[in-house]
């Protein structure tokens, strides 16, 4: 008889009912199932599936909620809560949340994932048995992801960030396509987990996508000359920089490329909204 295991599910009988829930066995090995864990009133002997995890003592428990990440099986679980230094917690549909440890996202913590954001997890155990939520591997997402066409290029798309790197993030499409998008192609590190909207600027050979996060040159310079003018209203009007500065300190005060900030400086001084005099912008 196979021994019982958290993150497991499994067919076992009912032995007897107790003051706090049924008793449950595989003919070797007990469990409690807890009243609030039964799907309605259970018969002596009556089969039932049930999944298995650690309460907060340790001791191994069952369930009859059935969640749809068990070992070694992948699904999306939503983030419900982060501690720093530790991880975060997600709920993978039983009443226990389980710990995204810290060892398995990015290093800065600015780009853990947030309440509301998900993750594509799998269930493991450590040594002592506990659950622990594993997010995907590579290998498995080449194994599951399906292969874009050169009909995707320049169209939108979305997705989950379920990979972040230095050089870049990974994305999961909602078509179920892999995608990556350079550091240079968003303005901010999109978080683990977090649901982004792009567009394809590339379909790879291998049927992989590179998406960018920028909006279109026309559209980005509307949004970043919104921007700048949001820039100036917070600082009395005025601005320490013009289309003479230098790129580190135009990406320093207003995170974008010096292109990007001549475009949108030459909007706003073309509708008269600004004028530069003695190296600084002003508000009109």
């Amino acid at each position: 008889m196979n021994e019982l295991k958290a993150g497991t599910i499994e067919t076992l009988t009912v032995l007897r009912k107790i003051e706090t829930g049924y008793v449950l066995t595989n003919g070797n090995t007990e469990v409690l199932l807890h009243l609030n864990e039964a799907d309605g009133d259970l018969d002596v002997d009556q089969e039932v599936d049930v999944f298995l995890y650690q309460d907060k003592k340790g001791q191994l428990i069952a369930t009859m909620a059935l969640p749809n990440e068990y070992l070694y099986t992948y699904d999306w679980a939503e983030v419900v809560d982060s501690v720093k230094n530790l991880g975060v917690f997600v709920d993978v549909g039983i009443q226990k949340e389980i710990l995204v440890s810290k060892d398995d996202l990015p290093l800065l913590e600015g780009v853990w994932p947030q309440p509301g954001d998900e993750l594509f997890v799998t269930l493991e155990t450590d040594r002592k048995g506990r659950l622990l939520a594993k997010p995907v591997t590579e290998e498995i997402i080449e194994q599951e992801r399906d292969r874009a066409t050169n009909s995707m290029e320049n169209r939108d798309v979305s997705g989950r960030i379920y990979r972040s790197t230095k050089v870049g993030s990974f994305i999961i499409t909602e078509e179920g396509f892999r995608g990556f998008i350079h550091h240079s192609e968003r303005k901010e590190e999109p978080r683990l987990g977090e649901w982004v909207k792009g567009r394809v600027i590339e379909v790879k050979d291998d049927g992989t996508l590179n998406v960018s996060l920028r909006l279109l040159k026309l559209q980005s310079r509307d949004a970043d000359a919104d921007s700048i003018i949001e820039y100036l209203e917070k600082n009395n009007g005025t601005m320490f920089l013009t289309d003479k500065s230098s790129p580190e300190e135009i990406r320093e005060t207003l995170q974008l490329s010096k292109a990007a900030f001549k475009r949108a400086i030459g909007k706003l001084l073309k509708e008269g909204k600004i004028e530069q005099r003695d190296g600084n912008t002003y508000l009109k």
